[in-house]
């Protein structure tokens, strides 16, 4: 088991998934809340049972997927819908990372958590790392991406935490405004100072 945690963060279209490819191909394992998340509302596993029992069966189509966008529209303006469906994901989402990482061997782990802040998880970490960029920079970046206009973006990252919140929470901080070029020495860094916490840690509790 890895003992030494990373967790990663940062708001919508800050580049967090670029960063975390970055980590992997140093031979960092990578724990991916959203990947797990997909994985446990694909189809015939075992959340999505409850989510359509909960939600109602139109939200799962002929070939047995979730329609994930109809989905996030019928909990986005409804606090207690979303409760309820964090209440089926979260348990099984934590439950899940900690088997990965139970199994993954590297000299530390990557947890790849979009909303760490907003879901109280902060304590699963010895560090802290936000991918950060500015908010016009987000929906620049969200935009190209998603076809979404500036009022659903904006929309998204006020259902997130602040930027000036995430940030006073982080430890480490990479500013993403440049290249993919631009993050490499970045994260090459963190790499770097991460092996030697995590041997710090080692050497403390053998």
């Amino acid at each position: 088991m890895t003992a030494f945690t990373v967790a990663l963060t940062g708001g919508i279209g800050s580049g967090k998934s670029t960063v975390s490819a970055l980590f992997g191909q140093l031979g960092i394992p990578i724990i991916d809340a959203d990947q797990i998340s997909h994985a446990l509302t694909a189809p015939n596993a075992t959340a999505l049972a409850d989510i359509a029992a909960l939600f109602g069966a139109h939200l799962i189509d002929s070939q047995g997927a979730l329609d994930r966008r109809a989905l996030r529209s019928l909990v986005f303006d409804d606090p207690d819908a979303r409760k309820r469906l964090e209440n089926i994901l979260h348990p099984r989402i934590r439950t899940e990372m900690q088997r990965q990482l139970e199994q993954s061997q590297g000299a530390y782990a990557i947890l790849a958590i979009p909303l760490l802040f907003e879901t109280g998880q902060v304590h699963l970490a010895d560090r802290i790392l936000v991918i950060d960029i500015p908010e016009s920079h987000q929906i620049e970046r969200v935009k190209r991406r998603s076809g979404l206009d500036d009022a659903q973006i904006r929309d998204i990252m006020a259902s997130q935490v602040t930027r000036a919140t995430r940030l006073a929470g982080a430890d480490d901080i990479i500013d993403n405004r440049g290249s993919v070029a631009d993050l490499k020495p970045l994260v090459e860094q963190l790499h770097r100072r991460y092996l030697q916490y995590a041997a710090q840690k080692a050497s403390e509790t053998s």
